[in-house]
């Protein structure tokens, strides 16, 4: 698990590492931010989008080997970011890095799906998870430490020596037991989406999305644009990664003894008090504040329906978790996509009033779906051919 988790800790470094470079990399390149947001929204739209691809082919061809050459192409789109030499390029080395950067944490999980009975999954994801918060966390602090005492173009050439390096480490790892598949992409889509459940969570993933990855990226910005340099703009943000370490390991130990419907719960009222908190106010305390509690919406919440995208087709695991997670990145770049429009004329507390509102139903459906979500149900077809056998 250790080595396992050190794939979802590099993609969550080179994630977050764009938020507190949005302001540095517009002065450099002398473009608005508004511009290197669409960067960002990029990057989240060719995230979302590659997922089917390699769901289908970790379903065909084994997670690990996927996961390895996911990796060495990030590591390719990282380096072609940190000497890229203007917007253009910044914004093509992104959507490559995005595009294949995507196969590592989903792929991560559905291995975790394939080794690890349902009951006690999400406490092993949550293990991953902690490595995704430490990431996180060094990501949006070393961001700003780069940029305001170095170069933003260091901070993307950590990540691209780090996924050059386990490309050649993850060798070491097994390949996991997942069940054979037949079929082309298309056959294996319509079994991922059979099931009325896996319908639903793959569509629910957008709005989803939206409020845990789509309007974090502003919170940098935001302080940024109070007078606060990048370096503890970066260093503030950083308490998200803290806080999804913490919310983890709690959830670990409580995903066991609690329904399922309860961390999501916790963690939406998280999601709906942070963007409340960024509305009111955008200087140091209230986005520290409003980072903690998104975090611990991402632990509480997003983590519990992580573990439940990985049951809702498992004949074919890797292209229905992959499936969700394109809609939650779907919903991510609409996020900040409407970010990006807002920010242009210093909106930000419009903002996160939007987030906020867009919150409220989405906690409240995701909690009831998941309260009557009992796992997953052999379907006429499958019953017929066991009592046939």
């Amino acid at each position: 698990m250790r080595l396992l988790s050190a794939g979802p800790f590099v993609t969550m470094v080179d994630r977050f590492a764009i938020a507190p470079l949005l302001i540095p990399i517009a002065i450099d390149m002398r473009v608005p931010v508004s511009a290197v947001a669409v960067a960002a929204t990029a990057y989240l739209i060719s995230y979302g989008l590659g997922q089917p691809v390699w769901g289908f082919l970790s379903d065909r061809f084994g997670r690990i080997r996927i996961i390895r050459i996911g990796l060495a192409i990030a590591a390719a789109g990282c380096a072609m970011s940190a000497v890229a030499p203007n917007i253009q390029l910044l914004v093509a080395a992104r959507i490559l890095t995005g595009a294949s950067v995507c196969a590592i944490l989903p792929t991560c999980l559905v291995y975790i799906g394939d080794m690890v009975g349902f009951d006690r999954r999400q406490a092993v994801i949550a293990d991953v998870l902690a490595s995704v918060a430490v990431g996180t966390a060094g990501g949006s602090l070393g961001a700003g430490l780069f940029a305001h005492f170095l170069s933003w173009r260091w901070m993307f050439a950590v990540p691209a020596l780090l996924g050059a390096i386990l490309v050649f480490e993850f060798r070491r790892l097994p390949e996991s037991t997942a069940p054979p598949t037949t079929g082309g992409p298309i056959a294996q889509v319509k079994l991922a989406v059979r099931r009325p459940w896996a319908r639903f969570l793959i569509v629910f993933g957008i709005p989803e999305g939206t409020i845990v990855l789509g309007f974090l990226v502003f919170f940098a910005p935001a302080l940024e644009s109070t007078g606060t340099s990048a370096a503890v703009a970066g260093l503030v943000v950083a308490t998200y990664g803290v806080a999804v370490l913490v919310g983890t390991q709690i959830v670990k130990r409580i995903a066991s003894r609690v329904p399922a419907w309860l961390p999501i719960c916790i963690g939406g009222a998280m999601a709906i008090g942070g963007y409340l908190v960024a509305t009111i106010d955008q200087h140091l305390v209230a986005i520290l504040l409003a980072s903690v509690l998104i975090g611990g919406c991402y632990s509480f919440m997003h983590s519990t329906l992580q573990a439940w995208a990985t049951d809702i087709a498992p004949e074919v695991r890797g292209t229905a978790a992959a499936l969700f997670v394109t809609g939650a990145f779907t919903g991510g770049a609409i996020g900040s996509g409407l970010g990006a429009y807002l920010v242009q004329g210093s909106l930000y507390r419009e903002l996160f009033f939007a987030a906020t509102v867009i919150s409220v139903p989405v906690v409240v459906i995701a909690a009831l779906a998941r309260s009557r979500y009992h796992g997953t149900a052999a379907l006429p077809t499958e019953i017929s051919t066991a009592q046939s056998a």
